[in-house]
Parts: C-alpha cells; structure tokens; sequence
C-alpha cells in the first residue's frame, strides 16, 4: 500500500519516531485551531471575552471526544487488520465504521443545538460571560460533523502507517484558520462569532480535503459494494473497540468538563487564567498523546501480526522516551511558564497572570506521568483490552473531580486543590496500569 509503514518490522524506537513525528506537528496544529482563537480573542476582546472561549473549547473537547474515542477504537482494529494482511477484512470494517460513527455525529450535532441552554446552566457560566459563550457556541456547533469526517480519515490513514497526510492537511487548515481570525475578529469586527466561524470554516476544509484525498489516492482503502452488507462479526470487532474507547474519552473530558464547572464559579478571572493556562498544557503534553497514539498503532499492527517479543521490546523503548520527554518538557514549562501566558493575556492582567502561572506550575512537574498514562491508554486499546483504558480513566478523572470538589471549598486551600489534584490522578493511573501490565506478563510467562 503506497506511502504507509508496516511498523512490524525494522528498527523499534527508529519506526515509532518516523511514525509518531507526524502525528505530533498535526496534533500541535490542531490544537491552533482554539490556540488562535484564544490568542486573538484574549489579546483584543478582552479578559471575558477570553473566559468564554476558554469555557467553550473545553465543552467542545467532551463533545468531540465522543467522536475522536469512536474513531481512534476503529483506527485499532484498522491497524490489527492490516498488521495481520487482511484486506478483505480491513475495507469491510472501514465500511461498517464510517456509517455507525457518522450516525453518532449526527445525533450528537442535533443533541447538541437542542441542549444549548441547559449544558450552559451546568458549566455555572457566570453573567457576563453568558452572552459571549453562547454566541460562539451556537456558531462552533456546525463543526462537529467536520471533526468527525477529518479524524476519520486520520485515523485510518494512520492505522495503515500514513501519519504524513493528515500533518499536510492540517498545516493548510491551521493556517487558514489564523488568517480568518484575524480578518473575521479585527477586519470585520464580528467578535467571538468571528473567532468560532474562523475556526468552522478551517476544519471544513482539512474535513473535506482528507477524505476527498484518501478516496482518490488509497484504492486499497475505498469499500465495494459488497463491504457496506452487514456483518454480525465485523460490527461486534467494531464496537468492542470503538465504544469502549469513546466511553473512555468521554469520561474523561466529562471529567474535565465537571472541574471547568467548578472553575468557573470562582469568577471571570480564574476562567481566564484557566483558559490561557490549559491552552499551554494542550500544546506541553500534546507530544505526548501523540506519541501514545502511535505507540497503540505499533502495538496494534504488532498485535494482528502476533509478533509478542516486539510488542514487548516496543514498551520498554516507547516508556524510556516518553518519560525522558515528559521531565523535559516539565523543566520548560516551570520556567517559563509567565512568558507563556503572556501570549493570552496582556502584561495589565496581573491577577491573571498570577494564577495562571501557580496552575502550570504544579501541573507542569508531572508531565511525565501524563506521557506514561497515554503510553498506557494506547496499550490497552491495541491488545483489545480498551475496558482497561477505562478503568485508568475513571481512578485518573475519578480523583481529579472528588479531591477537587471535596478541597476547593475550603479557605485553605481554594482554586489550588483543583490544580493540584490533577497530578495526583495521573500518578495513581500510572500506578494501577503498570501493576496490570506486570500481572498480566506473569501470566503470559506462566503459560508458556
């Protein structure tokens, strides 16, 4: 199959790299999408204005996550398909995957314009930020099938070892989207609309651009006729991957979604300084992710080839690497962490400034154990054990919301319980993956 890697074979670390380097440069562009929003908003509309895209983006993420947990459940049985030469079987699950998760989005687009004023009622959305979220959102909206459509296509495009295509088409979007921004927001003057139709607008065209591109230039991947026909077994695969995957996603931007809650009833300021801050941890750990995700892919394919001694090989390399990335990045982030906010937030803002920094400073020394926890979601997906996933995301997101909601009541230790209990969370995951990963090697050894 034309520009795709068999990650079965050669050097280990050498084929995750060339793999996962893609992934990561598109992931970071990605995250330009919100990341141009929130610099051009906070910069020129103001610490409110800030606030409520802030608000919106980490709404957006839950919803979406439904989606991306969707497709990246069937982009692991895509890469165990094509790890184990089954074409037959890998368009027939392309086919049954596109239209059940096509299905989702819709119903979840609709859901979410139905539900508009109630979700805003739970996130405690203070007065004068109502007006500003609601605007974006009731534009942002309209982007959901858009997101679907493009990380389809990434995702197959990735579990066959292409992560190339989807960098390019992100590269073009990313930079369209800033270029609308500045003329949808300053140009024209249409405030936070124009932010979020810049950002509708860019995802449509990586949407639309992805999928034309993989249609025409991957015939191996375009379903006959013949694949579309329901099959009981190829739907069952699917779904055992795919729901336990975007039930994990899920829970875990649920989880996010409730701490925004309790965010923003400490006020404009904290939302704001939450924004700006979480936008530096998106871009700080999203190498990270990305390098997770190719992880699962090199397991996946290594999984359909029953190749064990490289899978097993594959994790000792991939958790050297992300815990030598995860110290580095932390060192950056501690020490840089006023200059960083200073992109979203003007140099008057000093209470914002103020908080923002504490938050990325305890955060930022444990970046480390978000890599190890990604490395371990990617895992367990791969192995067709995504429940395991799961379960690290509730102990993960489980601590998070109870220690934040039972300790930032109180006076002594207020919005800091809430940062400081994300740490906790990722390290306790860490904890309980790995003692399953050692149990479940001594009882492959056992067998033998």
């Amino acid at each position: 199959m034309s520009r795709s890697l068999d990650l079965t074979q050669g050097s280990i670390p050498g084929s995750m790299l060339r793999f996962a380097l893609p992934m990561m440069a598109g992931n970071l562009l990605q995250q330009c999408y919100n990341i141009a929003d929130t610099m051009v908003v906070g910069r020129f509309l103001g610490p409110n204005a800030l606030a409520a895209v802030g608000s919106a983006f980490t709404l957006m993420t839950f919803l979406t996550s439904v989606l991306l947990g969707l497709c990246m459940g069937s982009g692991a049985v895509f890469s165990m398909r094509y790890g184990a030469k089954d074409a037959e079987g890998l368009c027939r699950s392309i086919a049954h995957a596109f239209w059940m998760i096509a299905l989702a989005a819709l119903l979840l687009n609709l859901g979410s314009f139905a539900l508009l004023r109630p979700i805003l009622r739970l996130l405690q959305v203070p007065g004068p930020v109502y007006p500003l979220i609601k605007e974006y959102l009731e534009i942002i909206f309209w982007g959901i099938l858009a997101t679907f459509l493009y990380n389809f296509f990434a995702c197959l495009l990735r579990a066959v070892g292409n992560s190339a295509v989807p960098l390019a088409f992100l590269a073009c979007s990313a930079v369209g989207n800033l270029v609308l921004d500045l003329w949808f927001v300053l140009g024209l003057g249409w405030g936070v609309r124009g932010a979020a139709a810049a950002t509708v607008l860019a995802q449509w065209a990586a949407a639309a651009g992805i999928a034309a591109y993989t249609l025409a230039r991957f015939a191996q991947l375009r379903p006959a006729r013949r694949h579309w026909r329901w099959n009981r077994r190829t739907a069952a695969a699917l779904g055992a991957a795919s729901v336990l995957t975007s039930l994990q996603q899920s829970v875990m931007n649920f989880g996010i979604l409730m701490v925004q809650g309790l965010v923003n009833s400490f006020g404009p300021a904290v939302m704001a300084a939450f924004a700006a801050a979480v936008k530096i941890d998106s871009f700080a750990y999203m190498p990270m992710q990305d390098f997770g995700n190719a992880f699962s892919t090199f397991i996946a394919q290594n999984h359909g080839a029953g190749k064990s001694e490289r899978i097993r090989q594959g994790v000792r390399s991939a958790v050297t690497v992300a815990a030598a990335a995860g110290c580095t990045v932390s060192a950056l982030v501690c020490a840089l962490a006023p200059q960083l906010l200073a992109i979203f937030v003007g140099g008057e803002e000093t209470e914002i400034l103020a908080i923002g920094a504490r938050y990325l400073r305890i955060e930022g020394l444990f970046y480390w154990g978000i890599g190890l926890l990604f490395l371990l979601y990617g895992y367990y997906r791969a192995i067709e054990r995504p429940g395991m996933s799961l379960v690290l995301t509730i102990v993960s997101l489980g601590t998070r919301v109870a220690l934040a909601y039972a300790l930032a009541p109180l006076p002594a230790f207020g919005v800091t319980a809430i940062w400081a209990a994300v740490p906790i969370g990722w390290v306790l995951a860490d904890a309980v993956g790995f003692g399953y990963y050692a149990w479940l090697r001594k009882k492959a050894d056992r067998a033998v």
